[in-house]
This record gives C-alpha cells, structure tokens and sequence, in this order.
C-alpha cells in the first residue's frame, strides 16, 4: 500500500468534503436539515468556474494572472452562486415553512440541473488550466511512494482557507453572543424568540451563509484538486452527499470536521492506493466504507453519547412562531 499517497492524497479530496460539511454545520444550528448541499456545491462550482474563467479571459496574457485576484474572482462567485441555492431553501422552508427534506432534494436537483447547463453555456473552461497551476503553487513538497518514485503533493491557499473557516466557525458557536443565539435556536426557537432573538433573520443568514460556504469546495475541486479539469456535476453531487454524512460523523462540531474530513478523503481513495488489483465488487464496497463509519457513528451516538453530541433538538423541524 502506497502509504504516503494516502495519506495526503486524503487531506487533499478531504477539503472538498470540509467546505460541505462546515456549510451544512451553520445551517444544521439553524434547526434546519438542508438535502440540498449537493446541488448547492454544483452551483458553487459552476459559480467558481464562471469567475475564474472571466478574470483568466480578459487578460491578454494569462501567464501574468494574479493569484489574488483568481481567488478573489473564484471565491466571490462561488459563494453567491451557492448563497442563491441557500436562499432559494431559505426561502421556502423559513418563509413558507415547506417540507425541508422535499425542497432540499428539489434544491439539489435544481442545483446540479442548472451547474450542467451553465458551465456548459457561459464557461470557458481552457483558462482554468492555467489558473490551476497558479492557485496550487503555494505548498510544494515530494515524498517518495512505496515504488520508491517521487510523488509531488500540491496545496493551495483555499486548502488553507478551508482548516480557517472550520476553526472559526468552531470559535464563534462556542465563544460568541451571535453564535450561541444560533445554537439557542437551533434547541428551542420558540424560548429563543420568547427572549427577544430574531428566530428567521437568524435562519435566513446561517442558511445562505453556510450554503455559501459549502459551494466554497465545488470551486476547490475544480481549480486547486483537480487541476482546472471539470468532470460532471455527478462528481460534485457525491461530494456533497459525503459532506452531509461527515456532519453527522463529525457531531456537529466544525473543529472535529477537519479530522473527518481527512478520515473520508483516506477512505475515498484508498483503493486508488492499494499496490495489488481488486475486483470490481470490492471497489464497491470499499466506496461505502465513509457511510458505514457514519452509521455506526450515529448508533455509538444515540445509545451512549451525552446530549453535547446529539444533533440539535429542532432540525428538520419548521418553526411556527403562533405554535409558542
């Protein structure tokens, strides 16, 4: 086994997962289950891949690209891309009190419907290439597989980007006013709004804002992973899937995420990694082992675990404020 290319080709699909699953944290605060963080990473991606591929497109000379403004153009719509999708959910399940888990399936439908159509449309893909070996040259180190050939690992600033945003999302549910108001709400709106918290302008921001973040890892994948290359929305749509089951392998805890998300990236390619060749059937199964783990996780969770790592008391539950 390819013991080095494990690990840190773990940490590196692992942000992708990180950036989903810190989203899906804020929002999961909020009380509300949002389903559609696969669609709503897609349309970050597409987002991602619009900005960069502009800013690439009106240089006459890409090799003079600043990597400031890749990431600024990258992140910027990447985020609002993914904070329409959010507020979409928002909208209909805060406003509307919709079913969650119906409008976050259509979200991610939506989502992955609209990423195909528009990167196909509005993209020009040929630039991102470019971008990719600009963004990736920050971290550079070699280490040599088990076949004694030198492996060269890349990581970029929004590797970075991902470990901060994590440490602080954990800072502010445990250190902040606002961000115990969120985790209030997210146990009981009804007492929350009672001591005078405004429960839906919360709901609104943690929702868009934690969608924001998740669309954050479609534009990482693309442009830092994956070497300006872009697959399928199928791909993305998978990512997403694994980043709603990291939250609850995590405990809601974005801190812990980080970690998780380095254990589901091992696992996600650890049959890349293996020396020897494997039938089609293991592959598959090796493929299921992060949601495995996630399952068991939540059994161990449920019968033994305190209330601290339980998920909050009113997710996937609407709020009627005339109900209190």
């Amino acid at each position: 086994m390819n013991v080095p290319g494990l690990v840190f080709g773990g940490i590196a699909i692992g942000i992708v997962f990180l950036y989903g699953s810190v989203g899906e944290i804020i929002t999961e605060k909020s009380g509300h289950l949002n389903l559609g963080i696969p669609g709503i990473m897609c349309m970050g991606t597409a987002g991602g891949m619009f900005g960069v591929s502009n800013y690439m497109g009106m240089l006459s000379n890409t090799k003079s690209a600043s990597l400031l403004l890749i990431l600024l153009f990258g992140i910027v719509f990447a985020f609002l891309f993914a904070a329409v999708g959010g507020a979409i959910y928002a909208l209909l399940t805060v406003s509307f009190k919709a079913n969650q888990n119906v409008v976050g399936l259509a979200v991610t439908t939506f989502g992955a419907g609209f990423a195909q159509f528009f990167i196909k449309k509005f993209v020009t893909t040929k630039f991102l290439s470019r971008a990719s070996k600009i963004v990736r040259n920050f971290i550079n180190f070699e280490i040599k597989s088990s076949f004694g050939v030198p492996i060269k690992y890349q990581y970029g600033v929004l590797s970075c980007l991902a470990i901060i945003l994590a440490l602080a999302c954990a800072l502010f549910f445990k250190k902040t006013k606002k961000g115990l108001h969120l985790r209030a709400i997210g146990e009981n709106p009804a007492t929350a709004d009672a001591v005078g918290i405004n429960v839906n302008l919360y709901k609104y921001i943690a929702i868009i804002v934690g969608s924001g973040i998740a669309g954050l890892g479609g534009l990482y994948y693309v442009v830092e992973y994956n070497n300006g290359t872009f697959d399928n929305v199928l791909t993305i749509q998978a990512f997403g899937w694994l980043a709603v089951a990291l939250v609850i392998f995590t405990m809601w805890r974005s801190d812990f995420a980080i970690f998780g998300s380095f254990v589901f990236g091992m696992l996600y390619v650890f049959n890349g990694n293996l020396t020897g060749t494997s039938s089609l059937a293991t592959q598959e199964l090796i493929k299921l082992l992060p949601y495995v783990m996630t399952i068991i996780v939540l059994i161990i969770t449920s019968i033994f675990g305190s209330k601290n790592v339980q998920p909050p008391a009113s997710l996937g539950l609407n709020y009627f404020r005339e109900d209190r």
